[in-house]
């Protein structure tokens, strides 16, 4: 089904696109998604796992969403992303379609053909919204950077896939890149 031809769309022309076409929304814009790759689903299952065995464990609140996950990021703005991971600690944020509001950490695994569309558009997109921890996986250059909104902005950290990284929104959650191996 094509996308009706307008120049801006709205959340019910998202809502409207089969289930197996993979678009972000922003700003009124469509934005398409690749197929990712096997590398990038192994980091996305890994760290997903890692984070929901710790809310099990230490009986958190927050709940982990690997994509495709729609989330609404306001309510005046024509702007559903699908984060490659999402952690919301806040319930009420969660609706039937997804989640309504910015979430607590969001993780996006960098696919070669959009970089710009994680490192720019959503880095941007994401501090506006109020996200609270922000990381950019880089399976290619084998890079984490890490944002964490402080105050107004976000503070940034440059790891790499040999570093335990320490997740600011919680006391005692560290991620292992160098127990995923690719």
């Amino acid at each position: 089904m094509a996308i009706p031809k307008k120049q801006t769309y709205t959340e019910a022309d998202y809502y409207a696109l089969p289930e197996d076409v993979r678009v972000e929304l922003i700003n009124g814009q469509i934005y398409y998604q690749a197929a990712p790759s096997r590398a990038h689903q192994k980091i996305l299952m890994s760290v997903s796992k890692t984070i929901a065995n710790y809310i099990d464990t230490t009986g958190g609140s927050c709940e982990v969403y690997p994509a495709p996950f729609a989330v609404k990021l306001y309510e005046d703005r024509k702007t559903i992303v699908e984060p490659d991971i999402s952690v919301i600690c806040d319930r009420d944020k969660l609706t039937d379609k997804g989640c309504t509001g910015a979430p607590d950490w969001i993780i996006e695994i960098v696919s070669p053909s959009n970089s710009s569309h994680d490192y720019i558009r959503k880095l941007n997109l994401y501090a506006d919204a109020g996200v609270r921890e922000y990381w950019i996986v880089n399976p290619v250059e084998q890079s984490i950077f890490v944002y964490h909104l402080e105050t107004d902005s976000f503070q940034v950290k440059y790891y790499t896939f040999r570093d335990k990284i320490k997740v600011n929104i919680y006391d005692d959650l560290w991620i292992d890149f160098q127990e995923i191996t690719l």
